[in-house]
């Protein structure tokens, strides 16, 4: 997609569900002043920035770090690191951001930011390649482990229908907050990966998952009671094909945009309905999604939450 077109889609798209042209989006930068002076908003979209400028945007609008992040937590960050590729393949999450995010924590202060996954390919591989391990080091932040079982303990999980009970790391059971930070991508099996698919790297084991109806059990584990603080959806660049791994940088486009809200349901339907834009991809084919919503988890009713979009 050209960026001229991009930007008038992105800004004017599908996020805006229920708001006019008339309107004006374009000016709905300052959104609802009472809202942004209590950082009251829901879901904040930031577009045509690099990571740590939409990061930094996105976390003023929401009423900063702070609110989240208190002195002396320790804090985990949860990228997506699940693949051996370099960031601009886009399987993974983008190192910038997750640096940006580290360095906030710790300027917040958190006793200490740790950033893990659960990787698909070899660990030591992902982590170096992403350009992640480097990144969080460099931001003061810790890398986890994640290869062994006994970085697990077993978690009932009551809402589930079909998954009751998962093993899932202990960095996030020991964690006083936890941050989910996807990227938005195409997924075979899931047919998005963004927040919700993310948590499936906090779990040992993820082929029951993948055995016993996918969509099903990623809504069932999304209702683990230790939820993350914030979702951080990274749509700098996006896989549009081939997911999860991507074949080749002909699989990916770079919107340079960025998604954050507390509800995980809300910020899937929000990237996965900017992700429509360039690929045709129905939210009611992300049933995961529904799923989530019918079970109350969070909310695929965008009309109803106060949204920020900022335009860079």
């Amino acid at each position: 997609m050209k960026r001229r077109n991009f930007i008038k889609t992105a800004v004017l798209g599908s996020i805006a569900a229920g708001v006019s042209l008339k309107t004006g989006l374009l000016s709905a930068q300052s959104g609802n002043a009472g809202a942004a002076a209590e950082g009251n908003y829901d879901l904040i979209a930031v577009m045509g920035g690099e990571p740590e400028a939409m990061y930094a945007k996105a976390i003023e609008a929401m009423g900063g770090i702070k609110k989240f992040v208190k002195p002396g937590q320790k804090v985990v960050i949860k990228p997506n690191i699940g693949w051996d590729k370099t960031p601009q393949m886009a399987a993974n999450t983008n190192p910038q951001l997750v640096s940006a995010i580290v360095k906030d924590c710790l300027n917040a202060g958190a006793q200490e930011v740790t950033v893990f996954d659960h990787t698909c390919d070899s660990w030591m591989p992902c982590y170096k390649n992403s350009g992640i391990e480097d990144a969080a080091k460099a931001a003061g932040g810790k890398i986890g482990y994640a290869h062994e079982e006994k970085y697990y303990r077993t978690v009932n999980l009551p809402k589930g229908q079909r998954m009751t009970e998962c093993k899932v790391h202990e960095a996030i059971l020991d964690a006083d907050v936890w941050i989910n930070v996807p990227v938005l991508k195409n997924h075979d099996g899931a047919r998005m990966s963004v927040a919700m698919k993310n948590l499936m790297g906090i779990v040992w084991n993820r082929r029951y998952l993948h055995s016993n109806d996918l969509q099903q059990c990623i809504a069932d584990l999304s209702t683990l009671d230790k939820k993350p603080a914030l979702n951080i959806v990274d749509a700098y660049r996006i896989m549009t094909k081939n997911g999860p791994r991507g074949r080749s940088e002909a699989d990916v486009q770079t919107p340079k945009a960025l998604f954050m809200s507390t509800d995980i349901v809300a910020v899937d339907t929000a990237a996965v309905s900017f992700f429509n834009q360039f690929v045709n991809m129905p939210l009611a084919d992300v049933k995961h999604i529904n799923i989530a919503n019918t079970m109350k988890t969070g909310t695929s009713n965008l009309d109803g939450l106060k949204i920020q979009r900022i335009k860079l």
